[in-house]
């Protein structure tokens, strides 16, 4: 268990003492690691900080709607769509790793855009413990560590909750009073639904796991998952109607777990399971079938790709 108050007061003062008297921007894409790290950056630096949400066409169903309102009351928020020059640079790429590499190269373009435009020097970032293990043990690169480029035109990069497991940024969340919907939202990969889209990304396929997976999160609140998800995972034959389809099959996959480290499939009944690949095979014309994912972590990773 992490102490929030000494952690808060420690955290206020290293952003204050990094950052000096230069201004920063923060990368913000609403969910908790993000947004206890712009809390905090906005203890420390006040207006000197840009809050900055990139809609990459990547995002859950009404992501950026949710951010515009939870975070209005800091007047400097940015939100930049992006979702072309994203996809664009996505179009063709069916290796994970790579899609990995493009995303995290994309945001921190995005992000020394709005720098150069707010005269910020520093970027702050929601990076936690786990997502460095991850990407120095190369199990996968996630966008803000291994997915970021080589050369980045910051003075400095500040990841005031890089120390901390999941399980302690959600305490930190509550010592800072921050909203129960972000407080206790299920985590979301940085680099979004491109890596529950497997093989190329495109409209089709992100739509399918963006209303597949907002399905998932409401059909399974119940459970009190630590993560809930759909992804696309390839192409069968199927009837609806009299017509023969060959749509996309889409996994379900629910677990708990601590800190993401590892994790098990959690045990869901029949009838839930009928219910849910009811929604999703009878709300999207396209779908073929939805199967569910049993598989822990370890052999598996949480999310597909």
């Amino acid at each position: 268990m992490v102490d929030t108050e000494l952690f808060i007061e420690e955290a206020v003062e290293e952003i204050e003492n990094e950052v000096g008297d230069a201004n920063a921007v923060i990368a913000l894409s609403g969910g908790v690691d993000s947004s206890v790290a712009a809390a905090l950056a906005y203890e420390a630096l006040g207006d000197r900080l840009t809050p900055v949400y990139v809609d990459t066409g990547l995002m859950r169903k009404g992501e950026t709607e949710q951010v515009a309102e939870t975070f209005s009351y800091m007047d400097s928020l940015r939100i930049v769509d992006a979702h072309e020059r994203f996809l664009d640079a996505l179009s063709g790429v069916t290796d994970p790793e790579e899609k990995r590499h493009i995303v995290g190269e994309g945001f921190i373009r995005e992000f020394e855009r709005e720098a150069r435009d707010a005269e910020a020097d520093y970027l702050v970032q929601g990076t936690i413990y786990p997502d460095r293990i991850e990407s120095e043990g190369n199990i996968k690169s996630h966008h803000n560590v291994g997915g970021l480029p080589d050369i980045v035109d910051f003075e400095g990069i500040v990841e005031p909750v890089r120390e901390l497991y999941k399980d302690e940024v959600r305490e930190v969340a509550r010592a800072l009073g921050l909203d129960e919907l972000v407080a206790e939202r299920m985590p979301f990969p940085g680099p979004g639904l491109a890596v529950r889209v497997l093989g190329e990304v495109t409209e089709e396929k992100l739509d399918v796991a963006r209303e597949a997976t907002h399905a998932v999160e409401e059909e399974l609140e119940a459970y009190d998952p630590w993560q809930a998800l759909a992804a696309v995972i390839g192409k069968a034959t199927g009837v609806k109607g009299d017509n023969r389809v060959h749509g996309w099959v889409v996994s379900v996959r629910a677990v708990e777990s601590r800190d993401g480290m590892t994790a098990r499939a959690l045990e869901l009944d029949w009838e839930t399971l009928q219910r849910l690949q009811s929604r999703i095979t009878g709300s999207q014309e396209n779908v073929a079938r939805v199967v569910y994912d049993v598989t822990h972590k370890p052999p598996a990773t949480i999310e597909y790709e």
